[in-house]
């Protein structure tokens, strides 16, 4: 059985995870993209624009109405102008934020989406924060604070992003095409003359989505990994490499070998049937067509 042992050269390309990553328990590095700066403006501007036309809509036309059908006075209709501009400017934000889980209308626009550091969903607390600070650094300074808060952000992290302990991630990525490897350089003289028979489908399909994953492990979660399905798949194989072939450069040639053997076998098995398509589609002798 391979050893244990992974020497550098024969490593199977990793990923250099970065500090700003998010492991998991199972040392999984999840890669949670934040969103770019000019997205976020983008949505921001859009949320903030519907908000600030909610309220001069219902300032211009709602509350006058509302004044005079119950003949309010001045004071009175001055409170009622800053509970609308409380309920539109914070409790409409917080309240979209929080039902929605962190999405509004700016930010389905370009993809985002406000969680919490651990990329987790928000809560009241985080959503209100997010939207009381709001009010300061977008309406009274014209979205300057927060502009200038996001540019120096690695996540672009608005002032209210910084105090809730939450991050717009952007929830849009493109296609991933997975690419197909054949047997590795090292193993190929190897591969000439192994014989790898049918494993099980479990285990095919660990051994597939741990090398589709490998790069996310951690150093010693991924060797761990490797050596005990090199292990299992050895009862398949033979005769088997030496001793200092690593286990994860063991699984993708067993993998890529046997891809390559199901694919001539399906193959094979499609150019039969060709040449017996005319029997088994053609009618007998003289029955007719109709």
């Amino acid at each position: 059985m391979p050893s244990a042992a992974t020497p550098p050269q024969e490593q199977l390309p990793s990923e250099t995870h970065r500090s700003d990553e998010l492991i998991t328990g199972e040392a999984v590095a999840l890669d949670l993209r934040p969103t770019a700066f000019v997205l976020r403006a983008a949505g921001t501007l859009i949320d903030w624009a519907l908000y600030l036309g909610g309220y001069l809509l219902l300032a211009l036309l709602g509350l006058p109405l509302v004044i005079a059908a119950f003949g309010l006075d001045d004071s009175t209709a001055a409170a009622a102008a800053v509970v609308l501009l409380v309920l539109v400017l914070v409790i409409a934000p917080t309240s979209v934020e929080l039902l929605s889980h962190g999405k509004s209308l700016g930010k389905l626009a370009v993809g985002g989406r406000i969680v919490r550091d651990d990329g987790g969903a928000i809560g009241f607390r985080h959503a209100f924060i997010r939207a009381l600070t709001g009010v300061l650094e977008i309406f009274l300074t014209f979205g300057g604070l927060a502009a200038l808060v996001a540019l120096l952000n690695a996540r672009s992290k608005r002032l209210g992003d910084l105090i809730a302990g939450t991050y717009c991630q952007y929830e849009r990525v493109s296609r991933e095409v997975v690419p197909v490897y054949g047997v590795p350089v090292a193993m190929r003289d190897w591969a000439l003359t192994a014989d790898v028979a049918r494993m099980p489908d479990r285990v095919s399909r660990r051994i597939a989505s741990f090398l589709r994953q490998a790069p996310r492990f951690s150093p010693g979660t991924r060797q761990r990994l490797a050596s005990e399905l090199a292990s299992e798949a050895s009862r398949w194989v033979f005769p088997m490499p030496g001793a200092d072939v690593s286990p994860e450069l063991f699984l993708a040639a067993v993998s890529a070998l046997r891809r390559e053997r199901e694919l001539t076998a399906l193959t094979l098995e499609r150019e039969r049937l060709e040449r017996l398509a005319p029997a088994l589609r053609g009618l007998p002798h003289g029955f007719p067509e109709r």
